[in-house]
């Protein structure tokens, strides 16, 4: 058994998925942190000044110690139910921008990869062709 985790350890597409998932977890919070840190700023500020974070709807009892906060973050930790739809905003915002990245770099290593080579077509015989050819077979029969 360990004989043939080890030979499926040691195929290339394994290490090529593992090296995939590291690098694509990496690059997951290099987006996030261009979402949380520059995008989702920008577009407050085009807004009116509005942060995304703030926006959420308490569902539940606030603690005495927290009431009337404005901060989600501290709410959350405090265990307060909450419905936090701006948060929601910022990580579809996150995945568009990643699945963006993501079409363009496929689109770019597509066009850089060869294309296969499709074997033309024959193209149909003309007409006049074919008919010679039928007099040459039919006059090499009667011979």
């Amino acid at each position: 058994m360990f004989k043939e985790f080890k030979e499926f350890i040691s195929r290339g597409n394994v290490l090529d998925l593992a090296v995939a998932v590291i690098i694509g977890a990496a690059f997951g919070k290099i987006v996030s942190s261009l979402t949380d840190d520059i995008i989702m700023p920008i577009i407050g500020k085009i807004l009116g000044g509005l942060d995304f974070s703030s926006y959420f709807v308490v569902l539940g009892k606030v603690p005495e110690a927290l009431a009337g906060s404005s901060d989600y973050a501290a709410l959350k930790k405090a265990g307060v139910p909450l419905l936090g739809y701006g948060a929601f905003i910022t990580a579809a915002v996150n995945f568009v921008i990643l699945a963006f990245i993501i079409f363009l770099l496929v689109r770019s290593i597509n066009k850089l990869m060869p294309k296969p080579e499709v074997p033309a077509a024959d193209a149909p015989e003309p007409a006049d062709i074919a008919l010679l050819r039928e007099i040459r077979d039919e006059l090499k029969k009667r011979a």
